[in-house]
């Protein structure tokens, strides 16, 4: 096994960890809303992701970095499963506004969905910086009994899930005749139980088995940022919902008026969850145990295998997406089923964490801006120049920059400047996206969208100028990594 090198630790200042993944997390989160579920998850997990590595992981040429960081952005979409908006309507929907036990519960139940949906993140991102080896049939079966215990979860905690005949699990936080009774509900089935037992079942095995102090140090830090972090958004949300005069006619009015409360929800969301992520691995700095070394004892997994599963999750990715079978959401859209090929794919293939952290999470993102801007408004621009610009050439740049960076790769190690590139591509191409999203509209008089200019901009210039291996600020900081 190869050894760690201390020297590529960093200790990077506190204030610069949890304000740049504060800025990555509610940007990332808060463009999350426009795209939804696992997949726009995914968007927070690689921008949280990258700025972590690029800071705690400098001078680093391992593949080891390249997979934690994939490893990361993979289990960002797992809590995608879990349904919430009804969850946040309790805390703030008409005719609930002014019910106190409505608004706790439902409190109760954001901290519960949140933290499992970010201790997930927390999990993979430290099971990929902790230094311990998994090879592929082991995260094959780790993820197989993760799996299980969803399914013994779901069964022990979100069942049953019967509301024709009154009948719902006891501890359920969407809609209920108990918070409005007489008004014709949608009680929809939940599963956060099965996937904190999930959680449970990975902190458990890479705890006792494998000794995986980070993996489980993140995981918890991760719990904390989601229990934290989706209350407190939507407190906000809440605030105003129950107090809409003062904030339309008082002094405030003027400056929250063009606020879009559900996206200032999520950015805040992904703000307090991203800063104690910062917080988290900042605290457990010393136990990054990644490796500068190759892998000797472990082989990269073969190319026909790679080629293999690459096209089956692509197709499944995008019938889950934007296939009209109903079927195939019972086969793949389940997080943690979406994510048992590129997991297994990523603890040891060369090739597949360049290929995750790039075209294979823009993919999606780039067909739902594509399919909302061409085929779902009443004046799409010209066809042609909607396919170029919103699918074409991202997915050209981003399917570039990942091959030629691994062929860049030489048995010393990977190309020094990719992940201070990825994260400077991943900014503006999804800021890029989510701005066309939502009209190209001016900064100064759409709140998000300025938000979203700040931390993108804040990012950019911290992935530039930034030396993460001498902590210190340099013009010429972008340029060591070329050289």
């Amino acid at each position: 096994m190869s050894q760690t090198n201390q020297s590529l630790h960093s200790n990077p200042p506190l204030w610069l960890v949890m304000l740049t993944t504060a800025m990555a997390g509610g940007m990332g989160w808060g463009i999350r809303g426009q795209y939804g579920h696992e997949t726009g998850a995914m968007i927070a997990g690689v921008l949280v992701s990258l700025i972590l590595v690029f800071l705690f992981c400098p001078d680093n040429r391992s593949i080891h970095v390249i997979r934690a960081a994939a490893l990361g952005t993979i289990a960002m979409g797992f809590g995608g499963s879990m349904t919430y908006g009804q969850t946040i309507g309790l805390t703030h929907d008409t005719p609930l506004v002014g019910n106190w036990d409505s608004l706790r519960w439902g409190m109760i139940g954001l901290a519960i969905k949140g933290g499992a949906w970010i201790g997930f993140f927390g999990f993979f991102l430290g099971l990929g910086l902790g230094g311990k080896r998994y090879r592929p049939f082991e995260m094959f079966l780790l993820i197989i009994g993760m799996l299980t215990a969803v399914v013994l979860g779901w069964w022990l905690l979100n069942s049953p899930h019967d509301p024709e005949n009154k009948r719902l699990p006891l501890l359920y936080f969407s809609d209920h005749w108990k918070w409005e009774p007489g008004v014709e509900l949608k009680h929809r089935p939940e599963i956060w139980g099965g996937l904190w037992c999930a959680l449970a079942t990975g902190i458990l095995y890479t705890t006792l088995i494998k000794k995986d102090v980070m993996a489980r140090n993140l995981a918890l830090w991760g719990l904390l940022g989601g229990a934290l972090g989706f209350p407190l958004g939507q407190a906000l949300q809440a605030t105003n919902a129950w107090n809409p005069d003062f904030f339309s006619q008082s002094w405030v009015g003027p400056f929250t008026r063009r606020f879009n409360w559900w996206n200032i929800m999520e950015t805040v969301f992904g703000t307090v969850m991203g800063a104690v992520l910062g917080l988290g691995l900042w605290l457990n700095r010393k136990r990054i145990g990644i490796s500068s070394d190759p892998d000797p004892d472990v082989g990269s997994l073969p190319w026909w295998l790679i080629s293999g599963l690459l096209s089956l999750h692509l197709g499944l990715l995008l019938l889950v997406d934007f296939s009209p079978f109903s079927w195939i959401d019972g086969v793949y859209d389940l997080g943690l089923m979406m994510g048992l090929m590129p997991l297994v794919a990523c603890v040891r293939g060369n090739l597949w964490p360049y290929l995750q952290l790039l075209p294979i999470t823009l993919l999606p993102i780039a067909g739902k801006t594509l399919r909302m801007l061409i085929y779902s408004v009443a004046n799409p621009i010209n066809l042609s120049v909607g396919w170029l610009a919103y699918l074409i050439l991202p997915m050209f740049y981003a399917t570039t920059l990942a091959i030629s960076f691994r062929l860049r790769a030489t048995p010393d190690g990977e190309h020094p400047a990719f992940i201070r590139t990825t994260l400077i591509f991943c900014i503006w191409i999804y800021f890029g996206l989510n701005f066309a999203f939502f009209g190209f509209p001016l900064l100064w008089v759409h709140p998000n969208a300025l938000l979203f200019f700040i931390a993108a901009t804040g990012l950019t210039l911290t992935a530039l100028f930034f030396d993460p291996a001498e902590c210190c600020w340099s013009y010429r900081a972008w340029k060591k990594d070329w050289l």
